[in-house]
């Protein structure tokens, strides 16, 4: 008797993965931040981040990322990589930080931020910048307009701005490998919790 698989169920917001290269908007599967957590924290992108990391080029290493990693669209799922291609908001945003001049101090900081509670944070594949990862509202509101508030607010408390191009609900995070990234334990299911 042939027994039937049981599919996976995704705890917290899902939005979609997607295989490298950069140039292939074509989804693979809906994932968690739990899975992205996993994918980060796990041995899979180890080898390309430390290559990465090696190559001091600035076209170099963006060439070698746009190959090289797998990444996601936080903002939600899609049926192809493009705002006009968005099947379900996942109400996450992804700010990142480029050339963070203390990762490590900036990263706690985000983790006490009184305003906005921490969904998941990882530092960048160049080992120079933070990806943090925001649940957000935008029943009222548009995501470039909600994107443009967060950057004013953490503009006036951080002295930093992330990148611009984030204001686009289908933009793409490369997925780096990150033993320390943070994960928000409301976001962890119950039988991964130890």
């Amino acid at each position: 008797m042939k027994t039937q698989e049981i599919p996976r169920l995704i705890f917290g917001p899902q939005f979609s993965f997607y295989r490298k290269p950069i140039w292939n908007t074509a989804p693979y599967k809906p994932v968690s931040l739990y899975d992205v957590y996993s994918y980060i924290t796990g041995a899979y992108a180890a080898p390309q981040t430390e290559h990465l990391r090696t190559l001091t080029d600035k076209k170099e290493a963006d060439a070698y990322k746009a190959k090289a990693f797998d990444y996601v669209t936080f903002g939600g799922t899609f049926t192809k990589r493009d705002d006009d291609c968005l099947i379900f908001p996942s109400d996450l945003l992804c700010l990142d930080f480029d050339h963070v001049p203390n990762v490590q101090m900036y990263r706690n900081q985000f983790l006490a931020d009184p305003e906005f509670e921490t969904a998941l944070m990882f530092t960048s594949p160049s080992g120079h910048g933070i990806k943090w990862i925001v649940p957000i509202r935008t029943c009222c509101h548009t995501y470039q307009q909600v994107f443009a508030a967060v950057t004013n607010y953490v503009k006036a408390t951080y002295g930093l701005v992330p990148d611009q191009k984030c204001k686009d609900i289908s933009r793409a995070c490369f997925l780096p490998h990150d033993a320390g990234a943070w994960i928000n334990p409301k976001y962890v299911p119950f039988n991964a919790q130890r």
